[in-house]
């Protein structure tokens, strides 16, 4: 089961600190969003869950982590400056602007007027001043994706490195689009992040590797919650491509307010190392691709047995960490009947990505025994290094689990008087099954790290 509207999952992200509007005091900044305590700890296991699958995981990935102010030539050489638009439509009734590709009917969805403008390209960038003085020659771009800053650097990487073909670079970080119509909450926005890999491979190679990553992709998304059943791949059409892609294949999602694209895998052939390599006709590129004369930089390797430079093929799985966290949310929200009559919400989190581990419960918050017991058991299980350990002190229980139930809590344990005058032992409860066991204090350190690495 999953969330039956956005709205559901926008009062719950705003309700329990997860994601607020930005600026919201003084009414909010269109397609800009903050996120809360528990919002950011979301946010980072995610990325944690990604770095480590494609970076500390794998021997052929090497991490980066590069500026957001880009040089304009960067993106004149890769196409952006030139193709990086969307179509604007204005309605000269209401003055609103819609993008047109996203207008079902020539038709304004503010006012319902028909007087519309005929579409014209409107370039997504944003740029900003570099340096004292405003003239033309003193701008940069904050970047529209983290990719460029991969292939500008490919030859650092290489030099640094040595690595062998295949082998990718890796990077997580903000990105900027001047979105017409920013719209369904965090899903199409003006600042977001991405998490990129550009894994370079031998021309020929390409395609197998195409099919390689697109069923990694999918078993990854599978760990972090969301089903395979949920994801349909869409093959891009010759048409839609992005002027860089050979074939793109999307993994398509169900969201609250329908099926779009969650995360995209792109054969990129050697169309951006090529567009920043300088001119110099000793090795071959595609047809597509003309050396820059702007560039310094031979970005390509030589064959250690032919003695051959060669400009690599890029495979790119590219997935937008906000799309992500909506995805993994939508796909944990529950809202179950309980056999009392009474309804609960939990988010179904898979431990791992869980904003709070546990959630350390003292029976009485005013009992110096009890509070001792359960601040040095919380002290005792943050040494475990696995995330956020909460205390609460609100001597409520079954608040504090529906409470933990609505944030995504695994476990909660509850220190009562049999902790201290009789066993030394503390309920343990089970989030999505709500058993409840009780266990040695000794022992708990032992169980909560198996828990969380058994599942």
């Amino acid at each position: 089961m999953t969330a039956k509207t956005m709205e559901e999952l926008v009062a719950l992200a705003k309700r329990r600190g997860f994601i607020f509007q930005s600026s919201d005091i003084y009414g909010g900044l269109q397609g800009v969003y903050d996120y809360g305590p528990l919002g950011v700890e979301l946010k980072n296991n995610l990325k944690a869950a990604w770095w480590r699958a494609l970076v500390y995981e794998r021997d052929d990935v090497e991490g980066l982590d590069a500026a957001i102010l880009t040089n304009p030539l960067t993106l004149r050489h890769s196409g952006h400056e030139d193709t990086f638009t969307d179509p604007l439509v204005d309605c000269r009734s209401c003055k609103a602007r819609w993008r047109a590709d996203h207008l079902e009917t020539p038709q304004c969805p503010s006012c319902g007027s028909t007087d519309l403008t005929e579409p014209r390209p409107f370039n997504l960038m944003f740029q900003t001043q570099v340096g004292p003085l405003q003239d033309s020659g003193n701008f940069a771009y904050l970047r529209p994706e983290t990719a460029q800053a991969i292939f500008t650097n490919f030859k650092n990487v290489v030099d640094s490195t040595s690595p062998k073909l295949p082998f990718g670079i890796a990077q997580i970080g903000k990105a900027f689009r001047n979105e017409i119509t920013p719209r369904n909450f965090i899903f199409r926005v003006r600042e977001f992040e991405q998490m990129e890999l550009e894994f370079f491979v031998k021309p020929g190679e390409d395609e197998a590797w195409h099919d390689t990553w697109v069923e990694e992709r999918l078993k990854w998304w599978e760990e972090q919650g969301v089903p395979r059943e949920h994801i349909e791949l869409y093959h891009v059409p010759a048409d839609e491509l992005a002027h860089y892609s050979k074939a793109t294949i999307d993994l398509m999602y169900t969201f609250p307010h329908g099926v779009e694209e969650l995360e995209g895998i792109a054969n990129r052939t050697d169309f951006d190392l090529g567009s920043h390599t300088k001119a110099q006709g000793d090795f071959s590129l595609t047809a597509a691709v003309q050396p820059n004369t702007d560039s310094n930089a031979k970005l390509a390797l030589q064959d250690l047995e032919t003695k051959e430079w060669q400009v690599p093929y890029v495979i790119e799985p590219s997935a937008g960490v906000d799309r992500g966290v909506l995805a993994v949310m939508n796909e944990a929200y529950r809202v179950e009947t309980l056999e009392n009559g009474s309804e609960r919400t939990v988010m179904a989190f898979a431990p791992h990505l869980a904003p709070i581990k546990v959630a350390i419960l003292p029976l009485k918050r005013n009992h110096e025994g009890i509070v001792d017991k359960a601040k040095t058991l919380k002290k005792s299980l943050m040494k475990l290094g696995i995330g956020r350990i909460h205390y609460e002190d609100t001597g409520n229980i079954g608040k504090g689990y529906r409470r933990h139930d609505e944030v995504g809590t695994p476990l909660c344990v509850t220190v009562d008087f049999q902790t201290i005058e009789e066993d030394d032992t503390v309920t343990v409860r089970d989030r999505d099954s709500m058993a409840q066991h009780r266990i040695a204090t000794s022992q708990l350190a032992n169980y909560v790290r198996e828990y969380m690495q058994g599942i």
